[in-house]
């Protein structure tokens, strides 16, 4: 009998410490930035966790300012950003930073309005309505932009971001080469003065403002707009032409662009009759020199999983997955990581 217990302590023991071996070798990635995107970071990270076993994501979604910051500072183990790091925020960082798109992706002008009707906007309508010069819905020019629509005599709430954000970044890069007005006011950044409008975090934040407030818009990513269930407007292209976001849409904006070895480059207003103007290429920042191997192996390991497994699961999720040409691309530059 005391034998018998023995070897059951013992075989306990060594359940315990086989369970410990095995929690000591999952590895923590922890990662932070956009909120762009996060719905299908969220889904890779799971799917990359149930299919490797030994790697478990943490990810803050704070916003591309402060994944470029965090990364920066040498917190994190990579940044997101959907705008790509500035020359001077390349000069800031701890060490050469590589940016490596994960999917595209378009940011729409999101609104509430009684019936939600499908809207057409014009470039020089969205600059007007951020400008604040356009501050009703039935003003002339959306009505042109509209035939047909009975728009709500009612002010017109804008909503924007209030924190460093990547999706600002794009919609006020496509507002600077849509409008020489808003290019000398306001600019293209991460963090603009507004001229006016309410501020939200985050694109839940500035979904939930939409979501409760009467006659407003907004920009958000087209997958937030959707999972809430907000009516998202037509823009008009470099073309003339009115286009809705999609995955086809913004491939097109793609198709057009010359990629640098670096791949920094904008999309937004790019030439081509089925192009969506306000489309974007959303980047994961790792430093070039791993000094961590175990680490830095695990992020090669799930950037390779991210280029090939994981381009499948974009578009159900709102986003468009990477051309061809850019995958390619991408695992070349994969060998510049340098581990150890």
């Amino acid at each position: 009998m005391i034998k018998k217990q023995a070897s059951i302590m013992l075989m306990t023991a060594l359940i315990g410490l086989a369970t410990t071996a095995a929690w000591a070798k999952i590895q923590l990635i922890n990662g932070a930035g956009a909120t762009f995107p996060y719905p299908i970071y969220s889904k890779w990270f799971s799917e990359y966790a149930k299919a490797e076993g030994s790697v478990n994501f943490n990810y803050q979604s704070i916003g591309s300012g402060g994944g470029v910051k965090q990364l920066s500072a040498g917190t994190v183990d990579f940044g997101a950003s959907d705008a790509p790091m500035t020359d001077l925020e390349m000069q800031q960082a701890k060490g050469k930073v590589l940016h490596f798109p994960s999917v595209m992706g378009g940011v729409v002008p999101s609104y509430n309005l009684p019936g939600n009707p499908k809207l057409n906007f014009s470039q020089a309508a969205l600059a007007g309505i951020f400008l604040g010069k356009i501050d009703r819905w039935n003003h002339a020019l959306l009505a042109k932009d509209n035939p047909g629509v009975t728009l709500p005599d009612a002010p017109i709430a804008v909503v924007h971001r209030s924190d460093g954000s990547g999706t600002t970044y794009v919609f006020t890069d496509f507002l600077s080469k849509a409008s020489a007005e808003w290019k000398s006011r306001v600019g293209t950044n991460k963090a603009v003065s507004w001229p006016v409008g309410l501020g939200g975090k985050g694109n839940e934040g500035v979904a939930g403002l939409v979501k409760q407030t009467p006659n407003s818009i907004g920009y958000l990513e087209l997958g937030y707009a959707q999972h809430n269930n907000l009516a998202f407007g037509m823009v008009q292209n470099k073309e003339g032409k009115f286009v809705d976001c999609s995955a086809d849409t913004v491939s097109s904006a793609a198709a057009s662009a010359k990629i640098p070895a670096d791949f920094r480059v904008s999309i937004t207003n790019a030439p081509g009759a089925d192009s969506y103007p306000i489309s974007t290429f959303t980047w994961i920042l790792v430093y070039q020199k791993q000094e961590n191997q175990v680490t830095g192996e695990a992020l090669v390991s799930f950037l390779k999983w991210m280029l090939s497994e994981g381009q499948k699961f974009a578009e159900p999720l709102g986003y468009a997955p990477l051309p061809a040409e850019v995958v390619r691309m991408e695992e070349d530059a994969l060998k510049q990581i340098q581990i150890g």
